[in-house]
């Protein structure tokens, strides 16, 4: 049986100013994500906000602890590159 397990980031880009200086944020936090921990990752909300992201990373395994060592580690990730940044972080399995 395949365990689905999303992390939910929801950020607070204080200093960004424009769309263009939060998508560059969001980018780069969107692709360390799938290159180090080989998850889908995907802005899920408040795309049109400047100041405002959450992003979603799944994972799919066989086995729940590997998933779920992998969105630790994930939000572990996010934690270093955001800083204070990082308003919530939130696991969902599907079973």
């Amino acid at each position: 049986m395949a365990t689905i397990g999303v992390l939910t980031l929801e950020m607070r880009l204080d200093n960004s100013h424009s769309l263009k200086e939060k998508r560059h944020v969001v980018q780069s936090l969107k692709e360390r994500l799938r290159h180090k921990f080989n998850v889908a990752v995907a802005e899920i909300d408040c795309q049109d906000l400047w100041q405002r992201a959450v992003v979603a990373a799944v994972t799919v395994s066989s086995d729940h602890g590997h998933a779920a060592a992998v969105l630790q580690s994930a939000e572990k990730e996010a934690v270093s590159q955001l800083g204070a940044s990082l308003v919530s972080a939130t696991v969902e399995w599907l079973e």
